[in-house]
């Protein structure tokens, strides 16, 4: 009988035990978290890509473009009766400098005082207006070129893209670009492309050819000009 005791007690601290260890077993023991990187680890350094350089004269693109035609000829348009009264008051003040040169010798002081003063008068009005128109005729020919470039910056930046360009150097104007030369291959400047693209993608027809000079001038003094640059030509 104690025996039997002894023995059932022996095998209920043994199935005790074999259960405990069990559990240990089934309970996955804790994974140690992984090293951090070390906080002055330095990056990998950057890797070297071919470079694919190319060149546009993005101002005369711009101005090239079929949209930008149009919208230099619409503002000359609207400025050609200003053009053409300064030019008939420029014609007014030749006019009495020459009456003025033929006058006779026996013309008095005082008549000739009264004539150099109008024509002193004519002069300075012809000055200021032409000058005015011609600040006024700029600032629209400005306004009109930010309008189409805006559009045409985007055709540029699409054009880079698909062709693979990692750089693009606008050599517009010469006196203020950081290049200082540039190849002549034909391959390298994009001006053109980018031209024909928009075009395509715009819609707008080619204008009609304008007039030679239709921003608002005065002969010979001082005339005004406009900067609106030529289309480029490749």
């Amino acid at each position: 009988m104690n025996r039997t005791l002894v023995l059932v007690s022996a095998l209920g601290a043994g199935l005790s035990t074999a259960a405990a260890m069990a559990q240990t077993a089934a309970t996955p023991a804790p994974v140690a978290p992984a090293a951090a990187p070390a906080a002055n680890t330095p990056p990998p350094p950057p890797q070297a890509v071919p470079a694919k350089i190319a060149l546009i004269a993005f101002e005369q693109a711009v101005f090239a473009t079929n949209e930008g035609q149009k919208a230099v000829q619409d503002v000359q348009k609207k400025w050609e009766p200003k053009r053409a009264q300064i030019e008939t008051l420029g014609q007014e003040v030749d006019t009495l400098k020459k009456q003025l040169q033929s006058a006779p010798a026996t013309l008095s002081d005082e008549e000739r005082a009264t004539r150099l003063k109008a024509i002193d008068t004519k002069e300075k009005q012809l000055n200021r207006d032409a000058e005015d128109a011609n600040n006024a005729y700029q600032a629209e020919v400005q306004e009109a070129y930010a309008k189409v470039a805006r559009k045409v910056s985007a055709t540029v930046q699409s054009y880079v893209a698909q062709n693979g360009y990692t750089l693009l150097l606008d050599v517009s104007n010469q006196q203020n670009s950081n290049v200082m030369w540039a190849s002549q291959n034909p391959n390298i400047d994009i001006t053109l492309a980018v031209v024909n693209a928009y075009n395509t993608a715009s819609g707008v027809a080619a204008p009609p050819p304008s007039a030679p000079s239709a921003a608002p001038a005065r002969p010979r003094t001082a005339a005004p000009h406009t900067t609106t640059p030529h289309p480029a030509t490749k």
